[in-house]
């Protein structure tokens, strides 16, 4: 059913927890079915120099929220910012339909905690 990498993210989650002294944080639950992400965010020199994660909810949601931290650490914001949910499938190898939600919520997330920054 899931990706083998959506199954190493789950299993082996990168960067977990809270970025302490954030720069900027955003939490965003799906109200259908109760997923909850939460990205903290450290910026230096207009880059992402910490970024975590925190996730309640399915398999998928907790593979996207760690997929989406490894794919901008050390990115410029603006670069950040052009994330794409496809992008973020692609990490996790695919998602069937009925757990597509989880890759929304990881970008919608990422660019709630990037909207703080000028740029």
């Amino acid at each position: 059913m899931y990706s083998p990498q959506v199954l190493d993210h789950f299993e082996h989650p990168r960067n977990a927890g809270t970025v302490a002294d954030a720069d900027a944080s955003a939490r965003i639950e799906n109200p259908a079915c109760g997923d909850v992400l939460e990205l903290t965010v450290k910026v230096k020199e207009g880059r992402i120099a910490e970024i975590r994660f925190k996730a309640k909810g399915c398999v998928a949601a907790m593979a996207c929220g760690s997929a989406v931290t490894e794919l901008v650490s050390g990115k410029a914001v603006q670069e950040a910012r052009k994330l794409s949910r496809e992008d973020v499938l692609g990490a996790v190898g695919g998602l069937p339909a009925a757990s597509s939600h989880a890759s929304h919520l990881a970008i919608d997330t990422l660019r709630a905690a990037l909207g703080k920054f000028p740029g």
